[in-house]
């Protein structure tokens, strides 16, 4: 069911299915709730599954002031707290992870556990805070469609690309109206974003990582690292997806994170 809500005026829009455990699946750069359609109708039935459109994504407003991965990990917990939820599990893509990072780090009572697909906790490297600049000034200078148009093509498989091209242009066209001020502050709030490795040994639940084989754009080496850091890691590889899981693999996906929800009840 579609639903919006309202935050200091500006309005934030999700979608919810099923009931019990509160379960927010937070999308990543450039794309809003709908990438989670081929693993929502899986998961409904066994949570109360929360979808929303991050700020400035979707219908959602974006927000005012600096750009922040914290300032979005704030509006979520605005989010939650309109809902009244007391506990929840946040599983975030590539820069929802990142919120949910930073989600963890603030509000560690308010998670029961978290989970990383495709993402990281690890800041920014001097090249990839360069690679993003060299983003920033393409968006600005040509608009949002031609830099989704060049740039998604290489977040799939070289396998999804060659064996379903219908996908990717499926993906391309569905986020080329995505708002170029947003996909700029997105940019400079992963930028500016800190590195919180230490959050992922300090929290106490247990947390998810789902990584792709072939991603290049958090790659698996770097991606395992990271999974010796928590307490309690649940740990699963899409063998065939690079940075889309959900799209290249949704069916995995969806059974990594509903075993882990098995796990953490």
């Amino acid at each position: 069911m579609d639903k919006t809500l309202t935050q200091d005026g500006r309005t934030l829009f999700y979608r919810e299915e099923g009931s019990g455990l509160p379960v927010l699946l937070l999308h990543g750069f450039a794309e809003d709730g709908r990438i989670w359609n081929e693993l929502a109708p899986r998961l409904s039935p066994h949570c109360r599954l929360l979808i929303p459109d991050l700020p400035g994504s979707g219908q959602s407003t974006l927000l005012p002031g600096e750009p922040s991965i914290d300032a979005l990990a704030d509006a979520l917990k605005a989010f939650i707290d309109q809902l009244d939820l007391e506990v929840c599990v946040l599983i975030g893509h590539s820069m929802g992870g990142y919120v949910s990072l930073a989600f963890a780090e603030k509000y560690p009572k308010q998670l029961k556990a978290f989970g990383f697909f495709h993402s990281t906790a690890a800041a920014d490297s001097e090249e990839k805070r360069a690679a993003r600049r060299k983003s920033i000034d393409f968006i600005r200078q040509h608009g949002a469609a031609p830099f989704v148009g060049q740039s998604t093509p290489s977040l799939f498989a070289a396998e999804t690309r060659e064996q379903r091209p219908a996908l990717v242009e499926e993906t391309i066209r569905r986020y080329s109206g995505f708002a170029a001020e947003s996909l700029v502050y997105y940019y400079e709030a992963m930028i500016r974003r800190p590195d919180r490795v230490h959050v992922l040994r300090e929290f106490g639940g247990p947390v998810l990582f789902i990584m792709g084989a072939a991603d290049t754009v958090v790659p698996y080496e770097q991606a395992v690292k990271q999974c010796h850091e928590p307490m309690i890691s649940v740990i699963h590889t899409l063998d065939h997806s690079g940075h889309m899981g959900m799209l290249e693999e949704p069916e995995r996906g969806s059974q990594a994170i509903g075993s882990f929800l098995n796990f953490i009840k």
